[in-house]
């Protein structure tokens, strides 16, 4: 591996930890300023950090990250912001995914890997308030280097606003790489967090991508860091101007119904989490996505 990536891969682990920290933070703020409405007079809700490790099969040192849950907040019902820098051997399973989507039949040859990013699921108290999703990251293996990730906004109780202003926002951070990114991002959102099963999207959209790599590290860096910078600006607005809401017993009901599709895309369809799981990456850490209580009809 040359020192050029060894440089550019601690430079995305870095700047993945430095995002979960401003949102970690940016999180915790919400909590303390939410002063009127449902809840405002409980307990300000903060993180629970632990260390999380990657299994691997000989016992060597195989990576790992932070895993930041808050539960039980004024805002927040549950959150997970994690980071991990993981690193190892891919399984059978692994390369065989890994060869058919990226084309690469040599991973069987030199299966080798090592993957940084953040993960972040939110799940409101509120039912006005949208739940989240976003995640970035960076794969490498010896046969070459890829970002990945977006952010998806999941409401149970739709705010046409609210959508406008999380589309609009995200669209503003990647018009400077290009104007075609964010329509096609867009869609490529539209296809991968759509429920087959439900014949439905499980929530409004946002952008993503996948195995993205145009051969200039730099550029396509610069576009992974402006998708988790839109983040923030796309989503705590909204927390802002619904957390005060009053709700009912029927809308918290919703909120349940939706959650439990939510769960059922993360557990059959998600690649992060398969990814993880099948890597040997600690299992909570992976789970934190699922919502702490749904409802199926």
């Amino acid at each position: 591996m040359s020192e050029e990536m060894l440089a550019e891969k601690a430079e995305a682990a870095a700047w993945f930890r430095q995002l979960r920290n401003d949102i970690v933070a940016a999180f915790e703020a919400l909590e303390d300023s939410h002063d009127r409405g449902p809840l405002a007079e409980a307990a300000a809700g903060r993180f629970e950090t632990k260390e999380t490790a990657r299994a691997s099969e000989d016992g060597s040192d195989a990576g790992g990250g932070l895993m930041s849950v808050m539960r039980g907040g004024r805002v927040f019902e549950k959150v997970g912001v994690n980071v991990s820098t993981v690193f190892g051997t891919l399984g059978e399973r692994a390369q065989a995914a890994m060869a058919a989507r990226k084309g690469l039949p040599g991973m069987a040859d030199d299966p080798r890997f090592w993957a940084s990013g953040i993960s972040l699921v939110a799940h409101m108290q509120n039912p006005h308030v949208p739940a989240v999703h976003m995640n970035t990251r960076m794969f490498w293996t010896p046969h070459g280097w890829w970002f990945g990730g977006g952010s998806d906004l999941n409401p149970c109780i739709e705010y046409d606003e609210d959508t406008g202003h999380f589309h609009a926002t995200q669209k503003d951070h990647l018009d400077p790489h290009g104007l075609a990114h964010y329509p096609r991002l867009k869609e490529w959102a539209d296809s991968y967090f759509f429920v087959p099963h439900r014949g439905r999207a499980r929530g409004v959209g946002g952008i993503f991508m996948d195995d993205y790599c145009t051969g200039d590290w730099a550029a396509d860096f610069a576009l992974t860091q402006d998708i988790g910078r839109a983040f923030l600006p796309a989503f705590v607005p909204l927390v802002e101007k619904r957390r005060a809401l009053a709700w009912t017993e029927a809308d918290k009901d919703t909120q349940l119904i939706h959650r439990g599709l939510y769960a059922e895309y993360n557990l059959v369809y998600d690649r992060g989490t398969k990814f993880g799981l099948e890597t040997g990456h600690d299992a909570n850490a992976v789970l934190m996505s699922l919502p702490p209580l749904a409802k199926w009809e």
